[in-house]
């Protein structure tokens, strides 16, 4: 009998160590959480899920660079307390680090996300300065579900978004394939959601420089959404970097944003310095 072919969205299927490594990942945001100065749970809106957890770097805060990160999941899981060690490579680097959470699928559907995300990129713009940040100097990264919503940060040709540049780690770009993958009995994406939150169909901020970033060993679709959607900011006139990080996986890319010398976290500390 034939055997069926593994879901390529299914990340567990494909990432033996899955449970290790995120494990792992809740040890180090605990240990960065009792090491790093920090202003915990603020509120950049009314709902409970609408919380930013911030960290410092040592020394004096005076007009420090400023970075978001946006946890994936799906969507559907985890929250910025899980990856509060991204922070470590932010701080070391002298800037500050904003871990964001959101409110998950199902529970609440992808608009609902978007505007959260949006709206906490604007509590940072209108409040930063006043711990030591400088709204000017915004860069912003994202993992998986969080690529796709660090898109949608600067997916607004008519206007500067405020981001001087993105690093998108082994994110997606085109919803439609979610459809029939084990996700449709978890979040359901809709059509509509297809069409109005699938970045490869997007227009974008020609301002914002963009490294797309994908594990080597990361599964086929992860790879051809990449490729396709650094052509299509190509054409718009972005300035645009895509990388594989070898012998990395999906969930050991984003492990390793914390990570001093891996080739993850030296993406991220050169786009803070953009």
């Amino acid at each position: 009998m034939k055997q069926m072919a593994k879901d390529p969205f299914r990340i567990r299927d494909h990432v033996p160590e899955f449970d290790d490594i995120v494990a792992e990942i809740v040890r180090r945001s605990a240990e960065t959480r009792a090491k790093s100065p920090m202003a915990a749970d603020v509120a950049y809106g009314p709902d409970g899920t609408e919380t930013v957890d911030l960290f410092f770097p040592q020394g004096k805060r005076d007009r420090l660079p400023v970075h978001m990160f946006i946890h994936g999941g799906y969507w559907r899981m985890f929250s910025k307390r899980d990856y509060s060690y991204v922070a470590d490579t932010v701080t070391d680097a002298g800037a500050i680090a904003v871990i964001v959470d959101y409110a998950l699928m199902p529970s609440v559907r992808m608009a609902t996300i978007v505007d959260q995300i949006r709206r906490a990129r604007q509590w940072i713009h209108d409040h930063i300065a006043s711990y030591g940040g400088d709204p000017g100097r915004l860069t912003v990264s994202g993992h998986s579900a969080g690529a796709h919503l660090a898109t949608m940060l600067f997916d607004d040709n008519t206007r500067p978004s405020g981001i001087k540049s993105a690093l998108l780690l082994g994110g997606i770009y085109d919803l439609r394939p979610l459809q029939e993958s084990f996700l449709a009995a978890e979040i359901a994406i809709t059509d509509d959601e297809v069409e109005r939150f699938s970045p490869i169909s997007h227009r974008f901020d020609r301002g914002v420089a963009v490294e797309i970033s994908v594990g080597a060993e990361e599964t086929p679709p992860f790879h051809s959404q990449a490729a396709a959607f650094a052509a299509n900011l190509e054409r718009q006139g972005l300035v645009v970097s895509r990388t594989s990080l070898a012998g990395a996986n999906h969930m050991s890319s984003v492990r390793d944003l914390g990570i001093a010398g891996t080739g993850a976290a030296s993406f991220l500390a050169r786009l803070l310095c953009v």
